[in-house]
């Protein structure tokens, strides 16, 4: 079995770690509304997908 002959320095550790980084989450823009939305996912804002309304907006409830 293959072991290592000697410790490996933090340095080099911390070399290697150095691409294990988050990157933030694509976004693109609505065509309906022009908010940001994330990738194949149904608008937060107008409810569409794909051109089409997939969730049905509640309308605003005033009162007086």
């Amino acid at each position: 079995m293959a072991v290592p002959k000697q410790k490996q320095s933090h340095s080099r550790t911390n070399k290697r770690r150095s691409q294990h980084k988050i990157s933030p989450l694509g976004t693109h823009e609505c065509p309906q509304c022009h908010e940001q939305k994330l990738h194949h996912r149904v608008c937060r804002n107008c409810g569409y997908y794909k051109g089409e309304p997939v969730v049905v907006q509640a309308a605003p409830e005033f009162e007086e």
